[in-house]
């Protein structure tokens, strides 16, 4: 990759993860998984297992880890983290000893899911529950798949599980049948438009509505997308971006 091509990449992880949803009112699009997820917590009938499905870049992601922050946060379990207390700010920075994220097509083989089925048992280290968000994953190994199921069946106390994955389809049913699944749609192009919109302006970046609603029909109802494209359009015209420029 060039070294354009690496500071280019550089500003979208930096501008994704700055504006990556940190509380229930902050995902788009999802009003009905987040509805759904605050009611439960609020009335203490949290399921164990959950598998949120849909397109990248929906916040699939982002809303397992404000899960987390939910079941883990000092003023609860509440519906509405505070966002600041020592619990969710480790969340938000990735440090939380007891949310553990798995990228199941790196880490997916059945070591790794043996590994999980013996640490899921033990106690919490740092909060109050233990977290394990996997992504992708549909790309579990049959035996990794066998091993999780040995978990689902007889659920530890104070442990959640949440699987993400862009192929439900080719979930288990033995696994599928075990989570309350969640499907994440796409974002409407005005939705994401609206979106680009409040982020320029945040960054002092000029982003003409036309070209806003262009990124937005580009990216396909994927927030992530959107802004990548946002910051490849920052490179191309500086901190004026007009519709010529995202053609």
């Amino acid at each position: 990759m060039s070294r354009e091509g690496s500071v280019a990449e550089e500003q979208y992880r930096s501008l994704y993860r700055k504006y990556r949803p940190q509380g229930p009112q902050e995902v788009l699009g999802q009003e009905h998984v987040v509805r759904a997820l605050m009611g439960a917590v609020r009335e203490g009938r949290l399921a164990h297992a959950f598998l949120f499905c849909g397109p990248r870049g929906t916040g699939k992601t982002s809303t397992a880890r404000i899960l987390a922050k939910m079941v883990n946060c000092e003023q609860g379990p509440t519906p509405e983290p505070c966002g600041t207390c020592a619990q969710c700010v480790a969340i938000r920075e990735g440090q939380h000893l007891d949310v553990v994220e798995i990228d199941a097509a790196s880490h997916g083989g059945v070591d790794d899911a043996r590994e999980l089925r013996e640490k899921a048992p033990t106690a919490p280290v740092q909060g109050r529950e233990k977290v394990y968000i996997i992504d992708e994953a549909q790309r579990l190994s049959r035996e990794a798949f066998d091993a999780l199921l040995k978990v689902f069946e007889e659920p530890p106390p104070g442990v959640r599980f949440v699987l993400a994955t862009t192929e439900p389809h080719k979930m288990p049913p033995t696994i599928v049948g075990r989570c309350q699944r969640f499907d994440f749609h796409r974002g409407s192009t005005e939705l994401v438009a609206e979106h680009l919109l409040r982020v320029a302006q945040a960054e002092g970046i000029s982003l003409s509505p036309g070209a806003a609603q262009a990124i937005a029909r580009q990216s396909e109802g994927s927030f992530r997308d959107a802004l990548s494209l946002l910051d490849q359009a920052s490179v191309l015209g500086g901190r004026e971006i007009d519709e010529a420029v995202v053609a």
